[in-house]
Formats: structure tokens, sequence, C-alpha cells
């Protein structure tokens, strides 16, 4: 095959520094926008991008050329410059260092974008730490409570 080709879907999710509850409805729309546009510009293709006001979920496609480290860094980076940018109050925003990703099989991205659109109902039930936990587990990734938080 002369080209390479992948299709490689991905489900990201990350906090606010601390967790902070910083991400105001009035404005987490365009931040998602944002998020999504940033995904593009670096050669993924974004899906979905929701969350509440202390974390986001990304749902995209990886792009051919870039790791999952420099993607999720550069997502990051930008979108804290541009809150920091657009939101005075937020002048020292910051997302905590960390991150989950997990991958999505074909067959089940639909799911992922409707748990993704539904997080508002969601976290009426379940903080940010136990929904992280619980893809932890569902993952299999081993975790120490005293790193994951930050």
């Amino acid at each position: 095959m002369p080209q390479s080709r992948a299709k490689v879907y991905l489900h990201a999710v990350f906090s606010t520094k601390n967790r902070e509850p910083l991400l105001a409805d009035g404005w987490r729309d365009e931040l998602f926008c944002v998020l999504g546009g940033t995904t593009n510009h670096l050669g993924c293709q974004s899906l979905i991008v929701g969350g509440v006001a202390d974390h986001v979920h990304l749902l995209f496609q990886l792009g051919r050329t870039i790791t999952i480290a420099d993607a999720i860094g550069k997502i990051k980076s930008t979108s804290s410059l541009w809150i920091g940018q657009t939101r005075a109050e937020l002048s020292g925003f910051h997302w905590q260092a960390g991150y989950g990703v997990f991958s999505v099989s074909q067959s089940n991205v639909e799911a992922v974008r409707a748990y993704i659109r539904n997080q508002p109902e969601h976290h009426r039930k379940q903080s940010y730490q136990d929904e992280l936990r619980q893809w932890l587990r569902r993952y299999e990734i081993e975790w120490d409570e005293r790193y994951v938080w930050d």
C-alpha cells in the first residue's frame, strides 16, 4: 500500500486545575468550539466536545501524523491561552497537568458521542473524580490517587 491510512478514535477527558468549577455556562459552548477547532487544526477530526463547569470531554479522530500527547498538549495550551485572553477574571487559568484518553471502537462512536452530549445530566449524579475512576477501571488502567488529581 503506497499510502499510510489510519482511523483511530479517542475519548479524552481533563479538568480544570484542582477541579475548580470555572467553565461558566455563559461561555462554555464557545470554549467547546475553540477546543474542537484546535483539534481540527492539528489534523485531527473533532466529533464532539462537551463537559461541565470543571472538566471537558472530547471525542475525536486522531490525525495520522501527531501523537496523543502532542495533540492533547496543544489542545490544552491553546484553549488555556484563549481563556486567559477572553476572560480577564481567569487570566491565570490552567487545566490539570494530566488527562485521560481512551480508545473508542468504530461501533461505539455514537454511544460515546451521546455520553458526552449528556454530561450536564450525568454530573447531577456523579462527580468528575468518580467518573474518571469509572473510566480507568473500565479500561483496566492502574492509578495512584496521590498523582491523579491536581
